[in-house]
């Protein structure tokens, strides 16, 4: 089963819960808020994480807008192996957040902050 996918694919979002859990099987489970518009409901995506590497990068990812490359598994017998279907398999840090076509609002990660609101940004030669 877990050498077939039902469907693949990325969403987008930010993750807003991740925790490993379990009695005896321990997973990783997380949840990610999708927002299609500025101020309307955000859609949650549950989602599980097998490989450690990539639970790192999830961890890591937090609080951040983020897109992860997802395989939809169908008929995995017990909950031992998640207890989603949609299994994550990267991550990768969004640094623009698109509000319409053509209109984007960059983010920060951080470690590279942006120009304060309302800032005017010199170009670079």
């Amino acid at each position: 089963m877990f050498n077939w996918s039902y469907a693949d694919g990325e969403r987008a979002g930010w993750v807003q819960k991740f925790s490993n859990k379990g009695w005896v099987c321990k997973t990783w489970e997380g949840e990610m808020a999708m927002v299609s518009l500025p101020g309307s409901t955000a859609e949650k995506f549950p989602f599980t994480v097998m490989d450690d590497k990539v639970a790192d990068e999830v961890s890591k990812a937090i609080g951040k807008r983020v897109s992860l490359r997802y395989e939809q598994k169908v008929g995995i017998p017990t909950s031992c192996f998640g207890e989603t279907r949609y299994y994550v398999t990267g991550v990768t840090v969004v640094h623009e957040v698109p509000l319409l076509p053509g209109v984007v609002i960059p983010t920060t990660d951080g470690a590279h902050p942006g120009p304060a609101p309302g800032t005017k940004v010199p170009e670079q030669k």
